[in-house]
């Protein structure tokens, strides 16, 4: 799988919704809080590769 940029536009209970930076008709991804970074919140740019999530520093 690719690398790609998301921004977490909601969290609901343990889940984040991820919405892919770039893509104006992407749907967004329903992932469990526990594989991302400690820190990331509501607005946080996150990279993933090689099945890891990563903050992007803004």
């Amino acid at each position: 799988m690719e690398p790609k940029d998301y921004i977490i536009t909601a969290i609901e209970g343990e889940y984040a919704y991820l919405l892919e930076e770039g893509k104006a008709d992407a749907e967004p991804i329903f992932i469990a809080m526990a594989l991302l970074p400690f820190g990331a919140d509501v607005g946080s740019k996150l990279h993933y590769e090689m099945l890891e999530y990563t903050l992007i520093a803004e």
